[in-house]
């Protein structure tokens, strides 16, 4: 069985460099989840993605403890970012386990960045595979994709 992969994007208003920085290195100010708990047993405060090939994605509690989301594949920037995502269909962390998510920043004709998010090898998750990607495939482009949008937005507005 093959799931498509989910595809979704947005365009921003600050170039790639300034779009890859946000998106990275400030993901806990703009990730939609916020507030409620994610992979961990307690509340997130930050999300971190370490900066480097073979880095990992990981929640952080207030307490300093960490919960496992990924591990970066290639750190290309400003152009693209390849996470490993390592949560199984039951919000679960597993090392063993892995999909495929890939951003890329490809600056706009207009100016801008064009910020594409493609979350692939869905097939992956087995039994749990159409339900679990077609809530992705509800998540990503509303909640996740559009909050980056409106965050790098106003970051570009701030005149920053």
């Amino acid at each position: 069985m093959t799931i498509a992969p989910i595809v979704t994007g947005v365009r921003v208003k600050v170039a790639p460099e300034r779009a890859f920085e946000l998106f990275t290195a400030n993901i806990s100010n703009w990730w939609q989840a916020r507030g409620r708990c994610l992979i961990g047993a307690t509340q997130w405060v930050e999300i971190v993605i370490e900066p480097r090939q073979g880095g990992r994605m990981f929640e952080r509690d207030a307490d300093g403890n960490e919960t496992g989301w990924g591990t970066v594949l290639a750190w290309e920037p400003p152009r693209r970012l390849l996470i490993g995502w390592h949560l199984t269909s039951a919000w679960a962390f597993d090392p063993a386990f892995v999909t495929e998510g890939e951003v890329t920043f490809t600056a706009a004709p207009a100016g801008g960045t064009d910020v594409r998010l493609e979350h692939r090898n869905l097939e992956r998750f087995g039994a749990a595979a159409q339900a679990t990607a077609a809530s992705l495939g509800g998540g990503w482009p509303t909640h996740i994709i559009k909050g980056f949008g409106a965050f790098a937005d106003s970051d570009a507005e701030a005149g920053r």
